[in-house]
């Protein structure tokens, strides 16, 4: 293991991320698009994190500034890869999970996955915005502040990464929609 400056083993730090880090794996998914991307992504924010554990500690909300550093990470990660061609499909990464990791219905797993596909198809600020309102509740405006960026930012952020899951969402309902009119 190695050493992180300013945290050491059942530091404070280490024990508000860990309380942390079950919300934060899954929202790191969401904005990943996949597990081993997210595992990545949430052990460089907490590197980042440890760096500058008082200020981590200081924060009126943890989660909030966790949620950022993860967001940062994801970015940077993103602009580094962004013109490598992804080779994963939920489909195949479905099938390498195996039963083993089983945790719900049928219906449950199936939509976890949808939700994964759709925010692939999104920048990590777009998911990360539709993941902060959409799915954790919080307001554009909180959205903006722990995001760091302008509240016309954030609602534009959303607006397009709404307008796009539109279309990834539309778009195999027309194909399926063109098989069945063909004789």
């Amino acid at each position: 293991m190695s050493h992180t400056p300013g945290a050491s083993a059942g530091s404070p730090i280490d024990d508000v991320f860990c309380a942390l880090l079950p919300r934060l794996y899954r929202r790191a998914v969401l904005i990943a698009g996949g597990r081993q991307s997210a595992e990545d992504i949430v052990h460089e924010a907490y590197l980042k994190l440890a760096a500058r554990p008082q200020r981590f500690l200081a924060h009126p909300e943890p989660y909030a500034y966790a949620f950022s550093a993860l967001v940062s990470v994801a970015r940077d990660t993103y602009r580094r890869d962004r013109r490598q061609v992804p080779v994963g499909d939920v489909d195949r990464e479905a099938e390498a999970t195996g039963a083993e990791e089983w945790d719900g219905g049928v219906g449950d797993r199936q939509a976890r996955l949808e939700t994964v596909r759709l925010l692939r198809g999104l920048t990590p600020r777009q998911a990360a915005v539709v993941v902060l309102v959409d799915l954790d509740g919080y307001t554009i405006d909180q959205a903006a502040e722990i995001l760091r960026v302008h509240r016309g930012t954030a609602a534009r952020h959303r607006e397009r990464a709404l307008g796009k899951l539109r279309t990834l969402v539309r778009a195999p309902q027309r194909a399926g929609s063109e098989r069945e009119g063909a004789p």
